[in-house]
């Protein structure tokens, strides 16, 4: 699905070395590890946006990817209706000049009632809070239909209720096989929620299932204190 051999620089700085990391298609992995380990940097290789500096990312022919950044650019004083913002997700099929078909529309509920948006869809994006604009980001992920999903610190500025949720949302795209990449910092959440870690600190700490690789202190404290 997506394999990665590379390792990267800012400028004379090493951020990730000799990272050898496979994807499999229809797997769940958490991305787990301290400031500066390198997570953000290497999901932005893996969703294409960045170039590693040695060594290749590679994906499978004909597989979308769709990217959900740590930090979203779009601005929520903006004029926009939570319907405005999820139609964004069909934009890589119908560009931005085309209307929706009776199918796009029956979608664009379902992902709104999916995420619990259902009555949002006129409401401008500035009355939502947190928890809802990140509800409203991840219908808009969904739509895109993409088959490899990637998404950095999704959970960071929500609480845990929506947290939770948007974690069973995504153990579910995972059933319907989905390959999901996600950044995530609570390790009880990731133990329980998600099959497989990678613990990375710069390079790659340890990687497998997820009940092992977290119950064991001595790789969560390699990872966390060792640069």
């Amino acid at each position: 699905m997506l394999s990665l051999s590379l390792s990267h620089m800012f400028g004379d700085t090493p951020v990730l070395n000799d990272i050898n990391i496979t994807f499999p298609k229809g797997s769940f992995t958490a991305l787990i590890g301290p400031n500066g380990a390198g997570k953000s940097t290497l999901l932005k290789i893996c969703a294409g946006v960045l170039k590693p500096s040695t060594g290749t990312a590679c994906l499978t022919a004909g597989l979308k990817r769709a990217y959900l950044p740590q930090h979203n650019q779009l601005d929520r004083q903006f004029p926009l209706t939570v319907r405005d913002v999820a139609i964004m997700g069909f934009w890589p099929k119908i560009g931005l000049y085309h209307g929706l078909t009776p199918e796009d529309r029956d979608q664009l509920k379902h992902a709104l009632d999916m995420v619990g948006l259902d009555g949002f869809e006129n409401k401008p994006i500035s009355v939502l809070s947190g928890g809802q604009f990140q509800r409203l980001l991840f219908a808009r992920l969904w739509l895109q239909e993409a088959d490899l999903l990637i998404l950095d610190e999704p959970f960071s500025a929500v609480d845990q209720p929506t947290t939770e949720h948007l974690l069973a949302l995504l153990q579910n795209w995972f059933a319907e096989g989905k390959t999901i990449i996600t950044v995530i910092h609570q390790l009880q959440l990731a133990e329980r929620f998600i099959p497989q870690s990678i613990l990375l600190n710069r390079g790659v700490i340890a990687q497998g299932d997820s009940k092992k690789v977290l119950s064991d202190a001595a790789l969560i404290r390699k990872t966390y204190i060792e640069v």
